[in-house]
Protein backbone atom coordinates (compact mmCIF):
# COMPACT_ATOMS: atom_id res chain seq x y z
CA UNK A 1 0.00 0.00 0.00
CA UNK A 2 0.90 3.52 -0.60
CA UNK A 3 0.09 6.65 1.81
CA UNK A 4 -0.93 9.58 0.73
CA UNK A 5 -1.86 13.06 1.44
CA UNK A 6 -4.97 14.56 -0.08
CA UNK A 7 -6.91 18.13 0.56
CA UNK A 8 -10.78 17.70 -0.87
CA UNK A 9 -12.81 20.74 -1.61
CA UNK A 10 -16.30 20.95 0.58
CA UNK A 11 -17.93 20.50 -2.57
CA UNK A 12 -16.27 17.11 -3.26
CA UNK A 13 -16.23 15.85 0.28
CA UNK A 14 -19.40 13.43 0.25
CA UNK A 15 -18.92 11.83 -3.49
CA UNK A 16 -15.37 11.17 -2.20
CA UNK A 17 -16.36 9.37 0.96
CA UNK A 18 -18.67 7.48 -1.36
CA UNK A 19 -16.50 6.41 -3.49
CA UNK A 20 -14.37 5.18 -0.64
CA UNK A 21 -17.12 3.41 1.17
CA UNK A 22 -17.48 1.17 -2.04
CA UNK A 23 -13.72 0.47 -2.33
CA UNK A 24 -13.32 -0.21 1.51
CA UNK A 25 -11.22 -3.19 0.27
CA UNK A 26 -8.73 -1.32 -1.14
CA UNK A 27 -8.69 1.70 0.95
CA UNK A 28 -7.69 2.02 4.20
CA UNK A 29 -8.70 5.79 6.34
CA UNK A 30 -6.76 6.49 9.15
CA UNK A 31 -5.67 9.80 10.83
CA UNK A 32 -2.06 10.68 10.61
CA UNK A 33 -0.53 11.52 14.05
CA UNK A 34 0.13 15.29 13.24
CA UNK A 35 -3.31 16.02 12.08
CA UNK A 36 -6.04 14.23 14.19
CA UNK A 37 -7.83 17.74 14.43
CA UNK A 38 -10.57 17.44 12.22
CA UNK A 39 -11.96 21.00 13.20
CA UNK A 40 -8.78 21.79 12.23
CA UNK A 41 -9.77 23.60 8.57
CA UNK A 42 -13.04 24.94 9.91
CA UNK A 43 -11.15 26.87 12.94
CA UNK A 44 -8.60 28.00 10.59
CA UNK A 45 -11.40 29.78 8.12
CA UNK A 46 -12.86 31.10 11.09
CA UNK A 47 -9.91 32.87 12.50
CA UNK A 48 -8.81 34.41 8.88
CA UNK A 49 -12.38 35.90 9.08
CA UNK A 50 -11.09 37.52 12.43
CA UNK A 51 -8.03 38.80 10.96
CA UNK A 52 -9.41 39.91 7.90
CA UNK A 53 -12.28 41.76 10.40
CA UNK A 54 -9.48 43.64 12.57
CA UNK A 55 -7.41 44.68 9.72
CA UNK A 56 -10.87 46.06 7.90
CA UNK A 57 -11.78 48.03 11.03
CA UNK A 58 -14.94 45.79 11.70
CA UNK A 59 -13.48 44.11 14.87
CA UNK A 60 -11.07 45.93 17.75
CA UNK A 61 -8.01 43.93 18.77
CA UNK A 62 -7.84 44.72 22.62
CA UNK A 63 -4.60 44.58 24.58
CA UNK A 64 -4.05 42.37 27.67
CA UNK A 65 -4.66 45.17 29.99
CA UNK A 66 -7.84 46.38 27.97
CA UNK A 67 -9.04 43.15 27.59
CA UNK A 68 -8.36 42.43 31.69
CA UNK A 69 -10.44 45.45 32.59
CA UNK A 70 -13.21 44.42 29.67
CA UNK A 71 -13.28 41.06 31.58
CA UNK A 72 -13.44 42.37 35.01
CA UNK A 73 -15.83 44.55 34.12
CA UNK A 74 -17.91 41.50 33.03
CA UNK A 75 -17.69 39.38 35.89
CA UNK A 76 -18.42 41.84 38.39
CA UNK A 77 -22.09 42.69 36.13
CA UNK A 78 -22.84 38.80 35.89
CA UNK A 79 -22.04 38.09 40.10
CA UNK A 80 -24.73 41.59 40.32
CA UNK A 81 -26.97 39.90 38.06
CA UNK A 82 -27.24 36.16 39.14
CA UNK A 83 -25.82 36.37 42.65
CA UNK A 84 -28.45 34.50 45.34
Amino acid sequence: MKTLTIDIQDSFLKEFLNFVQKNQNKILVRNSSDYEDIYFDDRKKQLQKIREDIKDGKEKLYSIDEFEKRFDLFEKEIDKKYVN
